[in-house]
């Protein structure tokens, strides 16, 4: 069982050369293959968390090298769930990308990018969950980074070039840090293995331990998107096409929160900065779902509310108890779910009316009931309202903010409130402007280009500066506007008939997001285990060393 360890992180690197050496030819058999090794890596994901769950901590030393030399890599309860929930929602993302045509004039370019780009990432993020040791972490987070500019950047747009050149400034200057970081760390303890570090940290100067905390929680509160360290991703996200913003909001930056989950629990047991923490998490909380209020543009919103709710999860990191990990582990695959469900959402909301400006929407409940479910169930659920999976994760996180009694604590507690009563307003706000109300005078008519290969905001084309805001921006776009929502430059038009890939892929995203409502007990029984494990740190320890 073991051996089956590397293949989430080899599979699509190894499909990925495959697809390069193809090239642009054979789109359908492009598609199978891409769908196929998505769903290969679902179904390793299912037994290697189900195998961990059974049999404690899997671990596999690459090449045979035992630490501190080699590479390992290590299943557990933990990486085993997020490796389950981030593999379903790549795939649907997938499906959804191909309904909305995102890799159609791959044929006309030398090399075909989407797709390579696609399971790039999908390998990143499976060796940033399976990492037993910080530079293998380290390396993870850059083969995700390349990745994703591609994917930010793709048809080359001046809006995505901007956007995606300040997300790979910010990439950057916290791999520097990390790698600092990694250097002091194996400057102190003669080694970068987790299991390791574990034993060795514990010997190092408690000024020196703190300092190298407090690098480490920088540099993942940067791919989290925690504040006062997340101004960077509401600008970033919105301009990218819908499938794009929808994996990176939804499953990115949980790489970030798993990974302070990861140190924190093996590398940094106790509260040093936990109050640190708990202000930041409050800090999220309220400035996210301030910003959210604020905004008149879906995609914007749920940015907004994105950095928001990264607080709950920071919330149970800091209290570091039994309840409270677990509560935070729910959270987590339960944000990853409905957060990609929401921009999938946006992104069918775009395709059908161009754009996703909700003072110049209307009417969809009437006109498009599908569309009014998909977008109302993960909304609620996003507001945690019982007895929906959100209502689940939050009260988890309340009770042992209750249990710990501190000042922070109570103050999180409060918070945690106040963020979901204004999470409720603000999906309710949506919903008024865009489903309940009539549709508003100079609403687009069908066939509205979305995107072409002539017309981008580069300032090569006639049009004027106004019709060359992508709706990204939250500015208005007048009927006819050319708007972010496709890739590669081709023609992409509004449509009154969805195309069913769309729909039936963020259909399975609301189902799965419903799934863990169904699964309350039974996810909660395992989030527990996966937290008492963590907090345990003996049985990772001796699934890596042996002893």
């Amino acid at each position: 069982m073991n051996a089956l360890v590397p293949l989430p992180v080899l599979l699509p690197l190894c499909v990925t050369g495959l697809k390069l050496a193809i090239g642009p030819r054979l789109h359908r058999f492009q598609r199978f293959i891409s769908l196929a090794v998505l769903g290969a890596v679902l179904v390793l994901s299912v037994v290697l968390m189900v195998a961990a769950d059974r049999h404690g901590p899997l671990s596999v030393h690459l090449g045979d090298f035992a630490p501190p030399v080699g590479i390992t890599l290590v299943a557990d309860r933990l990486a085993g769930l997020m490796l389950t929930v981030s593999s379903a929602i790549t795939l649907l993302v997938l499906v959804y990308s191909m309904g909305q045509g995102m890799a159609d004039r791959d044929d006309q370019a030398p090399v075909g990018v989407f797709h390579p780009a696609y399971l790039i990432l999908v390998a990143g993020v499976s060796c940033t969950f399976l990492a037993g040791d910080l530079v293998n972490l380290y390396v993870g987070f850059e083969i995700m980074l390349v990745a994703s500019f591609v994917l930010l950047t793709i048809g080359g747009t001046a809006t995505r070039i901007r956007a995606g050149s300040t997300y790979v400034i910010i990439s950057l200057f916290s791999s520097v840090l990390f790698l600092v970081a990694i250097a002091m760390t194996y400057a102190v303890a003669g080694t970068v293995n987790f299991a390791q570090l574990a034993q060795r940290l514990q010997e190092v100067p408690l000024g020196v331990r703190t300092l190298l905390e407090a690098m480490l929680l920088t540099v993942f509160a940067i791919k989290a998107a925690v504040f006062p360290l997340a101004a960077w991703l509401p600008d970033s996200y919105p301009t990218a096409p819908a499938p794009v913003t929808a994996v990176f909001a939804g499953l990115l930056t949980k790489v970030g929160v798993y990974s302070m989950l990861r140190t924190q629990t093996l590398l940094f047991p106790g509260h040093r900065l936990g109050d640190l923490l708990m202000l930041a998490a409050l800090a999220s909380m309220g400035v996210g779902i301030l910003g959210a209020v604020a905004q008149t543009d879906l995609k914007r919103v749920l940015s907004f509310t994105l950095i928001s709710h990264i607080g709950y999860m920071v919330f149970g990191i800091a209290l570091a108890g039994r309840t409270s990990i677990s509560g935070a582990i729910v959270y987590v695959a339960h944000h990853i779910t409905v957060q990609t469900t929401l921009f999938l959402v946006a992104g069918l909301i775009e395709r059908r009316d161009g754009t996703t400006e909700l003072t110049r929407l209307g009417g969809l409940a009437r006109a498009a009931p599908l569309l009014a479910v998909l977008f109302f169930v993960p909304a609620m659920n996003l507001a945690g309202i019982p007895p929906l999976s959100g209502f689940i994760g939050k009260l988890g996180l309340m009770r042992a903010g209750v249990a710990d009694g501190g000042g922070w604590a109570w103050a999180l507690v409060a918070g945690s409130a106040a963020t979901s009563l204004l999470t409720l307003y603000v999906m309710a706000k949506v919903w008024n402007l865009a489903f309940w109300r009539d549709a508003p005078p100079g609403a687009e008519e069908e066939g509205v280009v979305l995107e072409s290969a002539e017309d981008d905001d580069t300032g090569d084309d006639d049009t004027d500066d106004e019709e060359e805001r992508p709706t990204g921006s939250g500015l208005p776009v007048p009927a006819g506007a050319v708007v972010a929502a496709g890739f590669l430059g081709q023609s992409i038009t509004t449509t009154k008939h969805l195309p069913w890939p769309m729909v039936a892929a963020t259909g399975a995203a609301v189902a799965l997001g419903l799934s863990y409502t169904v699964l309350g007990g039974p996810l909660t029984t395992f989030t527990q285990a996966a937290a008492t494990e963590l907090l345990a740190r003996t049985p990772y320890i001796e699934a890596v060393l042996g002893r």
